[in-house]
């Protein structure tokens, strides 16, 4: 039996993660459990999620999940051969809320990411998580935006700790890292 493998894809907006997951998870013949964490807080991101949706093929299964997301999966994940986790970018802010202080961010923030990665580390599916590279841009002009951007950097540090492959996305070209 083949060993199941933990993919960390990174990237900027629109550098083509979500479509190499999607593609990375097609390769594995089975069925794809899709964890959509973002939430439809509005019109415009209605529409987004809307449109992700229908880039997705028909046969696959959608769990939104925007916190808990080792509890949630941890559930259904030998039901299927391969889980997509899009986004963890998406998660870390939906863990820290809107006006959380430093402190509680990192708690949190952390709480969350360990608890996904003990689940990941069962391999009970191949996993494939989308994560945005956000240290690469500018400094945020205020203190939440400083902080989400250390704890997004930090979740991502972990994530490639444990992760099989980390690829690094740029105008939809793949550069393997790990």
């Amino acid at each position: 039996m083949p060993v199941k493998r933990i993919v960390l894809i990174l990237g900027g907006a629109r550098s083509g993660k979500s479509s190499y997951a999607q593609e990375l998870a097609k390769q594995t013949g089975g069925r794809v459990l899709f964890c959509a964490t973002a939430e439809a807080l509005d019109m415009e991101m209605q529409s987004r999620i809307e449109k992700h949706r229908r880039s997705r093929p028909p046969g696959w299964e959608t769990v939104e999940a925007s916190r808990d997301i080792g509890r949630v999966l941890g559930r259904r994940a030998t039901e299927y051969d391969a889980i997509i986790i899009d986004c963890i970018t998406v998660l870390v802010a939906n863990v820290m809320g809107d006006g959380i202080d430093a402190e509680k961010a990192e708690t949190s923030v952390s709480a969350e990411i360990l608890g996904l990665i003990r689940m990941l580390k069962r391999r009970q599916s191949n996993y494939f998580l989308v994560s945005n590279e956000a240290g690469s841009g500018l400094v945020p002009d205020n203190r939440l935006g400083r902080v989400y951007r250390d704890e997004l950097g930090k979740a991502n540090q972990l994530l490639a700790a444990v992760a099989d492959e980390v690829y690094l996305m740029t105008a939809g070209i793949p550069l393997k890292l790990k």
